[in-house]
């Protein structure tokens, strides 16, 4: 059995594409949202995880005019006010919404993520970063960002604060004891008086405790830090490596990080990111791939901007017929880390006009594809899948309503679910 999820972000969606419909307009209204859930739920996908950013991008070209013509990555809503809209129109799919532990108040996201928990009934949960880019820094205040290492203590310190403030009211504190007229017990409820290296909080929450007690935790680190921290704390962690060995190392490096924090490796599902390519025949499947791969490989601005968004380096300003260049970042180590190895031996330019993708490649018939993946988790013992590709409505039918369903003919996924929060639904295999 394996769990599914899917990554998409609160931002235009496969604008000015074939199939994208209104995706130009209709980014930033709930329906297309709705849609979404309610097709995933029906093909018993875990959850839904939504990224964010604080920050309009600016390093390719060093200005933001390509970012705001091509909408990548800006336009981009808050996507903590879409949850419960989604929840409320589907019983058991899970969300995740992204907050910055680096400029995120712990007390505000504590009570918000709390609140959220109750408007979900125990289906939320928080995706934790510790932000990449400058420019988030200068958002809030700050002239640079905080040292790579250092975000992740101060991220240790921000989910022990947010752990203790949920804490803060006893499971069975509400009493609603209407012949004395309590509603709630007080000595059940207390402050927590925390004062740390990075961050204080008198507390409590005032906020009753959530159904799932704490809200479920997800992260995507791929450094060693960000890895160590993620299987300190979380419930799931999103991978994105490059090939079965990779998420093989992955999956036993989080384990050992587990084990050394005293944790059961199976309370954290390890979901590596994918985006199949499907059709009516293998053969099908396999054209639309080789089109896809010759549309990313004379996307040459496309990708060398995505490289700048990654490292925060500016891209444009390298020879394209020189090595790839040597830089350091305090930006996303594992990302700049992973494009140095494929880019070994190569000109920035056949770097940027190849086969980047840091996955496997999984094309053909849904009933092909889910054979692959079956192999894939049995080979590199993680826990199921991540689906990344263009959110509109056509791609997200032959995720559910294909390959969903090749899924669960070979047993592969759940067929309904047992639990009624989040978390139990990822500790149910």
């Amino acid at each position: 059995m394996m769990h599914l999820g899917w990554f998409l972000s609160f931002q235009v969606q496969s604008w000015n594409q074939m199939w994208s419909g209104n995706g130009g307009t209709e980014w930033n209204k709930p329906q297309l949202y709705v849609d979404v859930a309610r097709s995933l739920e029906r093909a018993g996908f875990d959850y839904m995880m939504f990224e964010d950013g604080s920050f309009v991008p600016d390093s390719y070209g060093s200005n933001h005019d390509w970012w705001l013509a091509a909408a990548r990555s800006v336009p981009k809503q808050d996507p903590l006010p879409l949850i419960p809209m989604l929840a409320e129109h589907t019983s058991n799919i899970g969300f995740f919404a992204t907050v910055t532990t680096s400029f995120h108040p712990p007390f505000m996201a504590a009570r918000t993520a709390a609140t959220i928990d109750h408007l979900t009934d125990g289906r939320f949960g928080l995706n934790l970063v510790t932000s990449h880019n400058v420019r988030t820094a200068q958002n809030f205040g700050h002239d640079t960002l905080f040292d790579h290492d250092e975000r992740y203590r101060m991220a240790d310190e921000w989910i022990d604060l947010c752990r203790k403030l949920w804490d803060t009211w006893d499971a069975d504190a509400v009493v609603l004891d209407e012949e004395r007229g309590v509603f709630a017990d007080g000595s059940k409820v207390r402050p927590i008086d925390f004062a740390g290296e990075f961050y204080s909080s008198r507390g409590p929450l005032n906020t009753t405790r959530s159904p799932q007690g704490r809200p479920a935790l997800c992260q995507a680190g791929g450094s060693k830090a960000g890895r160590a921290f993620g299987a300190k704390n979380v419930d799931t962690i999103i991978a994105q490596v490059n090939g079965v060995e990779d998420m093989k190392a992955y999956r036993e490096e989080v384990t050992d990080h587990m084990i050394a924090a005293g944790r059961d490796p199976k309370e954290c599902k390890v979901l590596f990111i994918i985006t199949p390519v499907l059709g009516e025949t293998d053969g099908e499947a396999q054209d639309r791939a080789e089109r896809g791969r010759k549309a990313m490989a004379g996307a040459v601005e496309q990708n060398l901007a995505s490289l700048s968004y990654a490292t925060g380096q500016d891209f444009a300003k390298y020879d394209l017929d020189a090595p790839f260049p040597d830089i350091e970042t305090n930006a996303t180590q594992s990302s700049l880390a992973l494009f140095k190895k494929l880019a070994a031996g190569k000109t920035l330019r056949e770097f940027v006009t190849s086969d980047t993708r840091k996955s496997v490649d999984l094309v053909g018939t849904p009933d092909t594809v889910a054979g692959q993946m079956d192999e894939i988790m049995q080979e590199a013992g993680g826990d199921g899948f991540l689906i990344s590709g263009s959110l509109h409505r056509r791609y997200v039918a032959e995720i559910a309503d294909g390959l969903g369903a090749a899924l669960r003919r070979r047993g592969l996924t759940r067929d309904g679910y047992s639990g009624s929060t989040l978390r139990e639904n990822l500790l149910e295999f």
